[in-house]
């Protein structure tokens, strides 16, 4: 691998890592989505990123780092099984809070609580799966974000042809290069991806069945 090739993967690692999902998916919830949150104003949409921010990317970014000082993980890469133990916990309670606040808070959109339930769920399949492989969490995320954009198509609240078809297309890029620097094998891949978008839509279905 050279050097150049390098740093883009680990650039693209890093921008797409699971942890920034959940923003980028709020990011496109508030501002892009034609009715999700058409009511609340700038203070309230900004409001919204900032509870998401710190909920579920500042506290499990925080953890993490916390966990690397005190030497419980070996690096904040968790390149081991046994390093992403704690930090699955950690961080499959944040979802479960952040969830938690925008279901018993009236106004926000069904669609938020659907997100983030999906999240709780992918998060708690993970630890379930990292028992038996080392799961991609980052192919995870990315099934995450395609399995909760198929539901705003399925729901027809708006036209999701170029955001699919981008997702879709980062979706690969990011899936193509966790292999091509054999952080994962295929199967580890392929099962993360599907256990991010199956959590989605069982979410969906728990909460609107």
């Amino acid at each position: 691998m050279t050097y150049i090739n390098k740093i883009l993967s680990g650039l693209i690692s890093f921008l797409f890592h699971p942890v920034f999902v959940t923003l980028y998916v709020m990011a496109f919830l508030v501002y892009l989505h034609p009715s999700a949150f058409s009511g609340f104003s700038p203070e309230e949409r900004r409001r919204v990123l900032v509870v998401v921010g710190l909920n579920a990317v500042f506290y499990p970014i925080l953890t993490v780092l916390l966990l690397k000082a005190l030497g419980f993980i070996s690096s904040v890469q968790l390149p081991e099984q046994k390093d992403r133990i704690i930090p699955l916990i950690a961080s499959g309670i944040f979802y479960f809070w952040t969830f938690t606040v925008f279901r018993e808070q009236q106004g926000y959109p069904e669609l938020i609580r659907i997100f983030f339930l999906g999240i709780f769920l992918a998060s708690s399949l993970g630890l379930l799966l990292n028992i038996f492989l080392k799961v991609s969490l980052h192919a995870i995320g990315m099934g995450g974000w395609v399995g909760f954009f198929l539901l705003i198509a399925r729901e027809g609240s708006m036209l999701m042809t170029w955001p699919l078809a981008l997702v879709l297309l980062i979706t690969g890029l990011v899936l193509s290069v966790r292999l091509f620097v054999s952080a994962h094998r295929p199967a580890e891949v392929l099962i993360g991806f599907l256990a991010g978008v199956l959590t989605q839509w069982a979410a969906y279905f728990f909460l609107l069945a």
